[in-house]
């Protein structure tokens, strides 16, 4: 009975989805004619101009798919695309994950309607798990639809809707089943470094390296966090000790931020209201998805003398291997770009 139950709820998951994306499929139309059309705002049709100068520099510069995707715009009347649920057990740093026939098992499910997002998060929690829940701009299918443009992608810098323009086309060309943070770090890559060719060709600065370096920083606070919490979870102690410990990590956590920021970044209050906001188990589980093997990436592009082709060969071999060889060779690679900060004379972050 609870197996039938299971495959009922599986069910109409999936219809849900199926249900999401064709609404998407059908209320979509081509970029060109929306820019065409007089009564398009002109702000729109001016983002929708560079979305189309980034979509072609994709596939040209960059060795990206040459397909439809981002060709097309849906104008959506509500903030975010889908919204995601996180879970985790109550003293586990770790994901409940939710496993998917051509995606794999990944650390959320995804809901293109947030009142069932959040009856799907309120019957986590009911269940004794931390929850969170996160509204998401824009997604990948992976190649199979023809991923469009967002009215929610509208509300990011020029920087983040062309990054993502690339970040999911990388997502196309590549991906490993059951492999979160190897999908994500390659394509957080292709997204930086082709973000850098993207500016130099157009003669522009390529970006604020203080901005990334707080970013960075703040990443690092959230995973060393997350490593306390882990060892509170894995010393055996009982679940009143454990309470009181994750209480009190969070709060050391916090007090850290407020020295850091002060320190380093006494102007930049970016990070305050997502410190501000409750933090359980389950919200620090996006951080380091995305970046883990970042640097490991960097080595293997400058291992291929910056030619995307031998690059992305280098990532397909990569994608072959068990995923304990794949991690064992991104290891050996962050080694190898740490001693290359060390001889340039920066100390690597802890």
């Amino acid at each position: 009975m609870l197996a039938l139950l299971a495959a009922c709820a599986d069910l109409r998951y999936y219809a849900h989805v199926t249900h999401g994306e064709s609404a998407l499929l059908l209320q979509r139309r081509a970029v060109k004619k929306v820019i065409a059309d007089p009564a398009t705002d002109p702000k729109l049709a001016a983002r929708l101009r560079l979305s189309q100068q980034a979509r072609q520099f994709a596939s040209a510069q960059l060795d990206l798919p040459s397909n439809r995707s981002y060709t097309y715009y849906v104008q959506l009347h509500r903030p975010y695309v889908v919204w995601n649920v996180y879970a985790t057990p109550r003293y586990s740093v770790d994901a409940v994950l939710q496993c998917f026939p051509i995606a794999g098992c990944v650390a959320y499910r995804g809901w293109f309607d947030e009142k069932k997002a959040s009856t799907a998060a309120a019957q986590l929690q009911a269940q004794g798990n931390d929850v969170y829940l996160s509204g998401v701009p824009a997604y990948s299918t992976l190649g199979w639809f023809a991923d469009p443009i967002l009215s929610s992608m509208m509300r990011w810098d020029d920087d983040e809707l062309v990054g993502t323009i690339f970040h999911e086309l990388a997502h196309q060309l590549i991906y490993v089943k059951d492999d979160t943070a190897f999908n994500e770090s390659y394509a957080m890559f292709v997204e930086s470094q082709g973000l850098k060719q993207w500016h130099r060709s157009r003669g522009e600065p390529e970006g604020d390296d203080r901005d990334q370096a707080m970013d960075d920083g703040f990443t690092q606070l959230v995973l060393n966090l997350r490593e306390r919490l882990r060892k509170l979870y894995a010393s055996g102690a009982d679940e009143a000790a454990m309470a009181a410990g994750k209480a009190h990590e969070i709060e050391v956590f916090r007090q850290h931020y407020a020295a850091w920021r002060d320190q380093h970044w006494p102007n930049d209050h970016r990070y305050d209201g997502w410190v501000a906001r409750p933090i359980n188990n389950a919200t620090l589980l996006p951080f380091g998805l995305y970046d883990q093997w970042v640097q490991a990436f960097a080595v293997l592009y400058r291992q291929a003398d910056g030619q995307w082709p031998d690059f992305y060969a280098r990532v397909r071999a990569l994608a072959r291997q068990s995923k304990a060889e794949r991690e064992n060779a991104l290891r050996g690679l962050l080694k190898s770009a740490a001693g290359d900060t060390a001889r340039a004379g920066a100390v690597p972050t802890a």
